[in-house]
């Protein structure tokens, strides 16, 4: 995969040959900012850059990264066994009660002993069945309800954390691109200096620069391995088997309208949660409020008595006497535990409300300052960086003055990957809220 540099891609008419040591170093410039100057910049330690060998493995997709954790990751993993559990549940609440069998043996002597055989069946009233059923059916949704919302948190991760891997190696380009442009004006003011053309001073600040791009590019590569890391671990791989990010990061995407997500915040998982959780607290409601009917428990029975020498078929029934426990207080509490689902339902409501707004508003005005460091900052530190080379070449600038233009140009243009960062961050959190990739209007890119 080949980044896309952010220096803007136009034709420059080449300066005049100046003295032999400026153009050493406007010639060394040209050749650092070309795309595939980082390529052949060697590593700080000797060693090889660690983005040739992320090359050495395969390339990964936003695609088959979100199969990889859709299909193993374990907090995903966790919330569809909650699911299927919940299958028990509602198998379980269709159950009746079981028959009861009692033995009574009266008297122990053979000729005055009477024996007792007698079956009891509760018998459940008042749609107690029903309403446990119903209890049951809601618990399946709310587990459901949280397997989308726990897949929605999983496409967040994986959206932010392939982002920041597309972002970490756009760093190492970049990076690698400081350091070559580093060394070389490191040696082209070393050969000013032994020229007599410039005090010392100045290769020891080029020196210094050289030094700082060095251990940036070291620090942009550690930063690759731990993105790397992060990615792979959301289904439980390492990230020393991942490659090169395939992916669009110069592309931010247009933000929907405030009416479209308001239109569509009633259907985000967490209202769909909250929604369960009114329902659960309602048919529990209902399970409360269908044991103020007393069940009766029904008995059927043979009655042997050994000095009668005959069979008693007898038959009963027994009401429990609501006296001191009629439910009272379990059905209090189950009515205030609806009053408490419906306003925590307004009040999910109310912070998704908040949390999409703002994230609307970091993705606009992420967008807003991607468009103007692409349209006016980078350019102007760019030809402003070309112009102190210049007039370095020619002895007009000191190289401080060419430090200084370096330092603006690539600040510029690390801003303007944080911007892309924070523009992909925001989007990929509106899609965390709404559970669906499909928010997003046309892109744009460089």
């Amino acid at each position: 995969m080949t980044t896309p540099s952010l220096r803007p891609h136009r034709a420059r008419t080449p300066p005049q040959r100046p003295a032999w040591p400026g153009w050493v170093l406007a010639a060394a410039v040209a050749s650092a900012l070309a795309p595939q100057a980082h390529a052949d910049a060697p590593a700080a330690d000797g060693q090889a850059p660690a983005m040739a060998t992320a090359q050495a493995a395969p390339s990964i997709s936003l695609a088959a990264a979100w199969d990889k954790a859709l299909a193993a990751n374990p907090g995903l993993q966790a919330a569809r066994y909650g699911a299927a559990a919940a299958e028990g549940l509602v198998l379980q609440s269709q159950a009746r009660p079981n028959p009861e069998l009692s033995v009574n043996i009266e008297d122990t002597r053979r000729e005055t002993r009477t024996n007792t055989v007698q079956i009891n069946q509760l018998v459940e009233l008042g749609g107690k069945r029903e309403a446990r059923m119903q209890l049951a059916e809601t618990e399946k949704a709310a587990a459901e309800a949280g397997v989308a919302a726990s897949q929605a948190a999983l496409r967040y991760q994986v959206l932010v954390n392939f982002n920041e891997l597309l972002l970490a190696q756009q760093r190492v380009d970049f990076a690698t691109q400081t350091h070559a442009l580093a060394s070389q004006a490191l040696d082209a003011a070393n050969k000013r200096v032994q020229a007599g053309k410039v005090p010392p001073l100045e290769a020891s600040r080029a020196q210094v620069a050289q030094a700082n791009a060095a251990l940036e590019l070291e620090q942009a590569r550690s930063l690759t391995g731990v993105a790397q890391q992060n990615l792979a671990s959301l289904w439980g791989g390492r990230g020393a088997e991942l490659g090169m990010a395939q992916g669009d990061f110069a592309a931010t995407a247009q933000a929907p309208t405030a009416e479209q997500l308001d239109q569509r915040l009633d259907d985000a998982p967490a209202m769909l949660l909250a929604r369960r959780a009114l329902e659960q607290s309602r048919a529990a409601s209902a399970v409360e409020r269908s044991k103020r009917v007393q069940d009766p428990t029904l008995s059927l029975g043979v009655k042997r008595a050994q000095d009668v020498g005959r069979n008693q078929v007898f038959v009963g029934v027994s009401i429990p006497l609501p006296l001191f426990d009629n439910n009272a207080g379990n059905q209090l509490q189950a009515l205030r535990k609806v009053d408490q689902a419906e306003q925590l339902l307004q009040d999910q409501r109310l912070q998704l409300q908040a949390q999409v707004f703002a994230a609307r508003q970091q993705w606009l005005s992420s967008n807003q300052q991607v468009a103007l460091l692409q349209s006016q900052v980078v350019p102007t530190a760019q030809s402003a960086y070309d112009l102190a080379v210049r007039g370095f070449s020619l002895g007009k600038f000191s190289f401080l003055d060419v430090l200084d233009a370096q330092r603006s140009l690539f600040d510029s243009q690390r801003l303007l990957l944080d911007q892309r960062m924070a523009s992909h961050r925001a989007r990929a959190e509106i899609e965390r809220i709404f559970g669906t990739p499909a928010l997003a209007t046309a892109a744009t890119g460089t």
